[in-house]
């Protein structure tokens, strides 16, 4: 393996750290009704747990509410019991034909809750980051050990490896922080 594969390789685990924050950032919610809040939740659709994207139209009227219209509306009950279970703390609407979910208003309290949240998730993904780091420097080490580089070949991978580090962590922290400000402010 080159060294070029080992910067790589470290770029693209880093590039899904990311990618992988992003999607959990987006179930949090910040009190506006997005679709992605719903991901989560499964519907037992004859006898098999389905996703409620699978089973039903999922729309947002408006900024603070979900209109679901299932494909079948014998499964409308499923779906209002899927909801519930989910703890999403939205009370499910059925009039028979679809299902409307109201977003609740962030309390002050529920909104650092989710600022905290927020700060462990993208911790977790600095983690991550540094994970990719240490194993392409073990890998850097390796290859200087099996003398298939010289140590100032090993010494400027690991500088270039840092660097590309130091860039994903700023960006996971750019992230967070975007998201933290859009919790915050009401």
């Amino acid at each position: 393996m080159a060294i070029a594969d080992v910067k790589k390789n470290a770029q693209a685990k880093m590039e899904k750290s990311l990618a992988a924050l992003g999607e959990e950032l987006k179930k949090i919610r910040t009190g506006r009704a997005q679709v992605s809040m719903l991901d989560n939740i499964r519907v037992n659709y004859y006898g098999t747990p389905s996703p409620l994207s699978q089973v039903a139209s999922i729309s947002t009227p408006d900024a603070k509410s979900f209109l679901i219209a299932p494909w079948e509306v014998s499964i409308l009950k499923d779906i209002e019991q899927a909801i519930i279970k989910s703890e999403l703390g939205m009370a499910p609407m059925n009039d028979g034909k679809v299902i409307r979910l109201k977003v609740p208003d962030l309390t002050e309290e529920r909104r650092k809750d989710l600022a905290k949240q927020v700060k462990k998730i993208a911790e977790e993904a600095r983690v991550a980051v540094r994970m990719a780091r240490r194993d392409a420097n073990d890998e850097v080490k390796k290859l200087q050990k099996d003398k298939a580089i010289s140590e100032d070949e090993g010494k400027k991978a690991e500088a270039d490896i840092q660097k590309a580090t130091d860039d994903f962590i700023k960006k996971v922290d750019q992230v967070a922080e975007e998201k933290e400000k859009s919790i915050l402010t009401i």
